[in-house]
């Protein structure tokens, strides 16, 4: 995703000035390290269940305040640096749109998402 284009592509949707006082944006990348067990990561499998992120995505969208949420994530080995995950949410007011976000991103990650980390081996 080009984040600066998508946003672009946001402000001209008829409807976002007058709607619109915030934008949050997350950008999650694959970590070079494990939260589980110790060690580096050499490649993370991840699967989303599309649907349901889907589900979610529309869901929150339709909170008080939120006029737009977009979602695009990556699929498949990734390595540490990239691209996993984007979350875009756009609204009115930050107590609308912050708690958007956070939970977005909670549920995309608890309902959605899979991932197997695969872990370098260590130097002997």
């Amino acid at each position: 995703m080009d984040i600066t284009k998508t946003i672009e592509a946001l402000k001209a949707t008829p409807g976002f000035a007058e709607h619109v006082g915030m934008i949050l944006v997350h950008n999650g990348v694959v970590r070079g390290w494990s939260r589980k067990e110790p060690g580096s990561v050499a490649v993370v499998d991840i699967a989303v269940d599309r649907e349901r992120v889907e589900q979610v995505r529309q869901e929150i969208e339709q909170r008080p305040g939120i006029f737009r949420v977009v979602v695009e994530y990556h699929e498949g080995a990734l390595t540490p640096g990239d691209d996993v995950l984007y979350l875009i949410v756009a609204g009115d007011i930050r107590e609308h749109v912050i708690p958007a976000l956070s939970d977005l991103l909670d549920r995309v990650k608890a309902e959605a998402v899979t991932k197997k980390e695969n872990m370098t081996p260590a130097a002997s």
